[in-house]
Parts: C-alpha cells; structure tokens; sequence
C-alpha cells in the first residue's frame, strides 16, 4: 500500500527529495576534489595548503549550519529548498570566477554550507517529517539522489574536462541549477502543497501509546539520553573519515595497490545504496531504536578484518562492510530523532548533530596523522577502533529500553 501510495500521491515529495540530495552533490568532497588538481595549479597551491584551505572552509561552515538549520522547522520546506539552490548556484558561480585565496574560501564556504549541509538537510527533514508512516521507505527513496550524483557526476566531468577549463565547468553546472533545478523544485513544491503533502501527517504514538509530544532543541540538550547517544553516532563518520584521508598509506602499509582499492568503490556505492533501501523498510517494520544497536557491527567486523591480515581480499569485503554501515546510519539516524525527540523542532535538532558530526570528521585524519607520525601502526589503530564501534553496540542495546520509554521534554525552568 505504501509503494502503491507513492507511485500515486507522494511522487512530488520523494521527487524533491531526490533533487535536492542530487543538487547536494556539487557542494560534496567527492565532487570538489575532481578539480583539485586544476585549482591547486592556478592558484600555486600546495596539497596541504588546499586541504587545509578546505578544512577551515567546511568548519566555517558548519558552525553556520548550526544557527541556520533551525530555519528548516520555521520556513516552508520548499520554499527553503529552492533559496538553498539559488544560494549554492551563486556559490558555484564564485567558484568558476575565483582568483584569490579569500574567494576560493568563500567559495569553499558556501558550497560545503549550501551543498553538503543544507540541501541534505531540508530533504531528510522534509522526509522525516511529511512521512510519518512509511517514514523509512521515504528516506530511503529521497536518498538515492547521493549514490546517483557519485555514480554519475565523476564521469560527467572526467570527460567534460577534455573539452572544457575547469571554470567554464563550474559556470555550466551552476547555471544548471539555477536554470532546471530550480524551477523544477518549485513546481515540486507547487505539486506538494496543492496535495497537502507538507502537512505533517499525524504523528505517530509514543511506545506507550501516547501523543508524541516534540522537543525543543533546548530540551534534548538536557536529556542524558543524548549525551549517551553521541559517542556512537560520531563513531562511523569519524572513522570512514580518517581511513578514507589515510587510503594511502593503508595501500602502502597492506602492499595494495591504489588502483586496485579504487576499484572497490563500486562495491561501496552498491552496498551503500543496498542497504539504504533495506533499512528504510526495517525501520518502518521495527522503528530506528530498534535497529540502533545493529548498524555500526558491519563497520567493526571490517576494522577487525583490515587489522587481522594483508590478504588483498580484505579491501573488498572492507568497503562493502563500511558501506552497509554508512547506509543504514543515512537512515536510522535520520528516523532516529524524530522518535525520540518528534518532528516539530527537527531542523534545529539536526542541524545541531550535523554541526558534531562535521567537527568529528575535521578531527579524525590529522588525530590519525599523528598517531601514524607517532609510530602507532594502522593495525593497533583498527583493532582499537573495532574494540570501541564494538562497544557503542553493546552501550546501544543497553539504553535501547530507556530509549523506547517515552518521556516529557523537562522544564526549561
């Protein structure tokens, strides 16, 4: 019924869903590292200079996405989607005309605010909170927009830079955007409020049978619930972080060859995409408490696997293992909130986890680093890490029942 529902009336939803999680993909590392090599060039800038550059660019960014991803719970959610393209064009037209180090960080800036950060957001939370039944499956499906713009962006450009300055790209894509992206949201949104499918639906009941009541961002911030949340739901993003900034000298260290770990990225993608699909129909079978516990155990086999042997095979299993957890957490976490906290205040609370999660990745490749520098082996890192994702599933099944009690928001007296 679900399925037979979105062929029929939520297509426009889950369309702009899609959009703007493709949109995201020109503010995304995957995307903006294409042209490194170009920008470093003509700009006489150094590997460490550019990731630095890039670094302070994404922090900036994120301590913005905290203040303004509260706007999500106060303005029309297509509405925000489509200033959010606008935004990110006009960032994407600064790119193509950068020659200075401040405009390549402002650039940097916008890109990384407007694309990674919000035009994810308003997708997942429109998701989140237009669908309160089905709301897994909606996530899932709004979802899928990242995995294609990966799949089909790099070879888009790959073959557009043969023919075309890096700055005549960036001029095209952002002209793109501002240009059919856009208008098309627009009419989207037109289509979602004619069906008012922005209306929330009914929530849902608590655990205990209860009308779910919505917390503010104040009040989860008093919630001792969050706190014991945190330390796991940093885990995975900190640590396909600093393995990804560090592949290198993974390769070297496993005597791998680059090329061949490359190649098992489509095993990532696939496995990503899986179960991203998968976890969007169990968490509308069992809720996204329910399947907490599980979601880090793939990324913790694979940390235990790298760090048992050099066997070439290690690299596929590895990243379709870490690609299961990155795409169950794209789910669960996104579910996760509005269960616990409801769906009224959810911009702001996202907002505020995507401000921790942007500061744990900032940290993890230099944290590494210097580990590596230190004498500290790859290996005694994965077994360590593996011990500790181990771990966070263990904590999660231990506060999965104060996690399904149901309980007021405190007085913010």
């Amino acid at each position: 019924m679900f399925f037979k529902r979105i062929l029929i009336g939520a297509t426009p939803a889950l369309g702009m869903g899609v959009l703007l999680t493709f949109g995201s993909s020109i503010g995304q590392t995957f995307f903006v590292s294409l042209f490194a090599g170009e920008i470093r060039s003509e700009l006489n800038l150094s590997h460490g200079m550019f990731g630095t550059l890039y670094s302070a660019a994404t922090l900036a960014s994120a301590l913005v996405f905290f203040w303004i991803g509260k706007f999500a719970d106060e303005i029309d959610l297509s509405l925000l989607g489509a200033v959010t393209l606008l935004a990110l064009s006009g960032f994407g037209v600064l790119m193509a005309n950068a020659s200075s180090l401040a405009l390549l960080f402002l650039s940097l800036f916008g890109l990384r605010l407007f694309g990674q950060g919000l035009c994810t957001h308003v997708a997942m939370t429109a998701m989140a909170r237009w669908f309160s039944r089905g709301r897994g499956r909606a996530l899932s499906i709004a979802s899928l927009g990242h995995p294609l713009g990966e799949a089909l962006l790099p070879f888009l450009v790959a073959f557009s830079l043969t023919l075309l300055t890096w700055r005549e790209i960036w001029m095209g894509v952002s002209l793109c955007v501002a240009v059919i992206f856009v208008p098309v949201l627009c009419w989207l949104g037109k289509c979602v409020r004619s069906q008012g499918l922005d209306r929330s639906q009914n929530e849902e009941p608590d655990p205990s049978g209860n009308p779910r009541v919505s917390w503010n961002r104040a009040q989860v911030l008093k919630d001792l619930r969050f706190y014991q949340l945190i330390p796991g739901l940093l885990a995975a993003p900190f640590i396909m972080t600093g393995i990804l900034f560090h592949q290198v000298h993974l390769v070297e260290t496993k005597s791998w060859s680059l090329a061949m770990f490359a190649s098992c990225y489509p095993l990532y993608a696939a496995s990503a995409t899986g179960i991203t699909l998968a976890s969007g129909w169990l968490v509308d079978q069992f809720s996204a408490v329910s399947l907490l516990r599980f979601y880090l155990v793939p990324l913790g086999l694979g940390l235990a696997l790298l760090s048992s042997t050099d066997e070439t095979y290690a690299a596929p299993v590895f990243m379709i293992l870490m690609g299961a957890s990155a795409g169950a957490a794209t789910i669960v976490l996104s579910a996760l909130w509005v269960e616990l906290y409801g769906s009224e205040y959810l911009g702001a609370i996202r907002s505020m986890c995507f401000a921790m999660l942007v500061l744990s990745t900032s940290i993890a490749p230099g944290l590494m680093g210097l580990l590596i520098d230190a004498g500290v082996t790859l290996e005694t890192q994965f077994v360590t890490l593996a011990i500790y994702v181990f771990f966070c599933s263990f904590s999660f099944m231990v506060i999965t029942p104060s996690l399904l009690n149901a309980r007021p928001p405190p007085s913010l007296s």
